[in-house]
């Protein structure tokens, strides 16, 4: 078995038993990266050096007998909105260009911790707005599965590099679905945790109510193996939670059968239109499964989630004018060009100077899809319509929030697709923008809930295209959805755990060229 093939668990063992050395695991895999980044561009910024010293270091500890963390060895990939000291993070801005962080976020620190090596910081949808990775404002990330479809996003850097064998896992962010939908577009195990399990602290927040970091891996142990590293209480992070016995356990707890599960599928979901028919299909295909092994199915209703998207799109850009407010050139963010600052001193007053000063600044710096949700998001906060917009969105919250609570007193867990589609092609949506919104209608109620959810490949379409499910729990499940994803992937002797083949991929692009 070659050394892309091993598991995050196997790696790690090999490592800390010593029949594996680290660089021999970072050769194989910047060597795949030398391969293939060219093609995907997953990567914002690779950090071979650093990597590398951190190998040297790994082995030094082990031969001083020390023992060694539980992601020890493991290549890893980070989402570029999440602070590493000394280093850059863009978060696909422009406006953050040339800034480096003053200090680490506690998701790396603790992946550090437990030896984990980070090979790199991963491409994103500009200050993570986005559904496919085509916001960036550096480069548009490709699916490994197919370079002329998208990755998914807004963690499609993330995505791609596991998918494409550039990392072993990868973090992302998750506001409104953006680790699960393209864990889903890309085959990978996608996790969300409860919100609050895992610390925000140093994340660039987009929507502080609904952000929560998480693992995408190849497999369900993989992920519930980085959460187990990530998550716990931080004293940083006001909104984190106590830890708990649950949340840190090592190893999952796998069931024998599913004859107390009973498995709810939202009506909501099961009837809303533009679902592809595969997409459909390969959900029937795993109620089956979970049937075929003693779950109950029932159809269960939650009546209101046909407001969340509206609602998403209230409270998110709120919460997002709020937070992007301080990249304005004076506290954070690059100020504008000489010529344009020169035409703001222009103005009448020195407010005039200030204000026209900011303007071209967000300007330079800020995409379109940013401005656009800044815009939205400050004239639904603005006096005359905060109750009329703002208001009712968190009512329409709190009453999402009552219908899953309600969906989980009759059971355990809920399954829907993750995407209505497999993975759509480059420049598919992004000339309307509500039909790339609707790529994320069954992931962005759960982070509306704060509910823990995993995203799972259960599938492919007949163009050889991941299809993923998403299984939802109460908050707190966090494991047992992690346990269930893998007693899926057990079930169905990892039929759907495959590699893409970038050389088939490579080949079927130059051909339509």
């Amino acid at each position: 078995m070659s050394i892309l093939e091993l598991t995050a668990t196997e790696l790690a063992g090999q490592v800390q038993s010593g029949s594996l050395d680290p660089e021999s695991a970072l050769d194989a895999y910047f060597g795949e990266i030398q391969k293939s980044e060219s093609h995907l561009k997953a990567f914002l910024l690779l950090m071979r050096e650093s990597a590398y010293a951190q190998a040297r270091s790994l082995r030094a500890k082990r031969a001083e007998g020390r023992t060694l963390g539980r992601l020890a060895g493991v290549p890893m990939a980070v989402k570029d909105n999440l602070l590493i000291e000394g280093f850059p993070v863009t978060c696909g801005s422009r406006i953050l260009q040339g800034y480096r962080s003053s200090y680490t976020a506690t998701v790396v620190e603790r992946l550090i911790r437990e030896d984990a090596i980070v090979i790199g910081k991963t491409n994103l949808d500009e200050f993570a707005m986005g559904s496919s990775t085509e916001n960036s404002a550096f480069q548009i990330t490709r699916n490994p599965w197919d370079l002329e479809r998208v990755p998914g996003g807004s963690s499609g850097g993330s995505a791609a590099a596991v998918a494409g064998s550039m990392a072993l896992a990868a973090l992302g962010s998750d506001t409104g679905g953006s680790i699960r939908q393209p864990a889903g577009l890309c085959g990978l195990v996608g996790f969300k945790p409860t919100y609050g399990f895992v610390s925000r602290y140093g994340l660039v927040a987009f929507a502080s109510s609904l952000d929560q970091v998480g693992p995408l891996a190849r497999t369900a142990a993989d992920a519930a193996l980085v959460f187990g590293v990530i998550a716990g209480h931080d004293p940083k992070d006001s909104t984190s939670l106590v830890s708990s016995n649950e949340m840190n356990a090592h190893g999952l707890e796998l069931p024998k059968d599913l004859n107390n599960v009973v498995v709810g599928v939202p009506k909501e979901f099961a009837d809303a239109s533009g679902v592809d028919p595969e997409v459909t299909q390969a959900l029937e295909k795993t109620l089956e499964v979970f049937r075929s092994r003693g779950a109950r199915v029932r159809s269960v209703t939650l009546p209101h989630v046909k407001f969340a998207l509206a609602a998403y799109y209230v409270l998110a850009p709120s919460e997002a004018s709020a937070n992007l407010a301080r990249f304005d050139g004076v506290r954070y963010g690059n100020r504008a060009s000489e010529r344009e600052s020169a035409r703001a001193a222009d103005a009448d007053s020195g407010e005039g100077e200030l204000i026209g000063l900011y303007k071209r600044s967000r300007t330079e710096g800020f995409g379109r899809e940013v401005q656009r949700r800044i815009l939205i998001g400050t004239f639904a906060l603005s006096q005359g319509y905060y109750e009329a917009y703002y208001g009712k969105a968190q009512r329409a919250r709190g009453l999402i929030v009552q219908d899953f609570e309600k969906a989980f007193g009759e059971c355990q867990i809920l399954l829907a697709p993750t995407a209505p589609t497999p993975a759509f092609k480059v420049g598919e949506k992004t000339d309307d923008p509500v039909a790339m919104y609707l790529s994320d209608v069954f992931t962005i109620p759960v982070n509306i809930a704060g509910i823990p959810a995993v995203s799972f490949p259960c599938g492919f379409s007949r163009a050889g295209l991941p299809i993923g499910a998403q299984l939802m729990g109460p908050k707190g499940s966090d494991r047992r959805l992690l346990a269930l994803a893998q007693f899926f992937e057990e079930a169905t002797e990892k039929a759907f755990i495959r590699r893409p083949s970038m050389g088939k991929a490579k080949k079927a692009t130059e051909a339509r060229e």
